[in-house]
């Protein structure tokens, strides 16, 4: 199917994004089953085996035989960035246009997106283990803050689009500043020049804000009914710590600190809620940007729909005008 479907050389790619908690798993196991897909994950989190309830990971039930990728591949004490997530994702596409099925990206990390699509070069740098481990201890130790200030201060364009908050990102740009002695922030601005490496058709799917943060404040409830606490206690036992990148999720960082006694329970999970909401807005942030840079992004706006039949024919005709099948 694939081969048909290929347009000046670019393999085709349909992409399923959207903020946490949209529906995008089970839009992308429908549309597979309708047109021989497979799935390949575009999420940080759900590649790590044990760490299902936090990571919302879609069940064997769920995806209803159709294959996806990236999922359960590594233990938690593996480190998994984009420029791993890249490479994955190229081998599954490759394994995906091998046996002639059409693949379905699906996933909210827009970075992780944006990587596989436009085929970002990600220089090579001299892995500094002991580096990362310091800057990973400062966060600890001094809190987040104070990593931001240092990358302000060599990187300033870096220090505006990455959230104090995501120290993962913050540790990589630093990383990168040292062992480069270039901003990552101007790499970054030379790879958006580049075109799309896939035929790609990119839905984006919304809701009414109020709708999504309920949606959202519910998963979290319903995370914690089924195990969320048990499930951190599990991996904390297993000697993993908030300094293991696995544990940056949402969700697990904060039931580590109610387990360490920083928090009640309470007010654990109303922090995930606030920040799982907080995570929301910049997801949608992200893809308006795509948005300007990709004419074949669609959004899909669940509320202008009678039901979910309604919203996968519409995406159906799209696939179908698209790639002329």
């Amino acid at each position: 199917m694939c081969e048909n479907l290929r347009e000046n050389n670019r393999p085709p790619l349909v992409i399923i994004a959207g903020p946490t908690a949209s529906g995008k798993s089970a839009a992308a196991v429908e549309l597979s089953k309708r047109y021989s897909g497979s799935v390949i994950s575009a999420d940080s989190m759900q590649v790590y085996r044990g760490m299902d309830i936090g990571s919302a990971k879609i069940t064997r039930d769920e995806m209803q035989g159709i294959p996806h990728y990236l999922i359960d591949i590594l233990d938690p004490t593996d480190e998994w960035n984009v420029v791993r997530f890249q490479k994955e994702a190229k081998a599954a596409l490759s394994d995906i246009y091998a046996k002639g099925r059409l693949p379905f990206l699906c996933g909210g990390t827009g970075f992780y997106i944006q990587s596989l699509l436009y085929d970002i070069n990600f220089t090579e740098i001299r892995e500094d283990t002991s580096y990362r481990e310091e800057l990973q201890r400062i966060a600890e130790r001094e809190g987040p803050k104070v990593l931001h200030e240092r990358l302000r201060l060599v990187d300033p364009a870096s220090a505006d689009a990455i959230p104090e908050g995501n120290v993962k990102r913050v540790i990589r740009a630093l990383e990168y500043a040292k062992e480069s002695g270039e901003k990552i922030s101007s790499h970054n601005e030379t790879e958006k020049a580049r075109s799309a490496a896939y035929d790609a058709l990119y839905f984006v799917l919304t809701m009414e804000r109020a709708r999504l943060y309920a949606r959202i404040n519910e998963r979290v409830d319903r995370m914690v009914r089924e195990g969320l606490v048990e499930e951190v206690a599990r991996l904390k036992a297993a000697g993993l710590s908030a300094s293991s990148v696995s544990m940056q999720g949402l969700g697990y960082k904060q039931i580590l600190q109610y387990l360490d006694g920083t928090w009640t329970l309470e007010e654990a999970i109303e922090e995930i809620k606030i920040q799982t909401r907080h995570f929301a807005k910049r997801q949608l942030t992200w893809f308006r940007r795509e948005e300007k840079r990709n004419s074949s992004l669609v959004w899909i706006d669940k509320d202008a729909f009678r039901d979910t039949g309604e919203m996968l024919a519409r995406m159906e005709e799209k696939i179908r005008e698209h790639y002329h099948i």
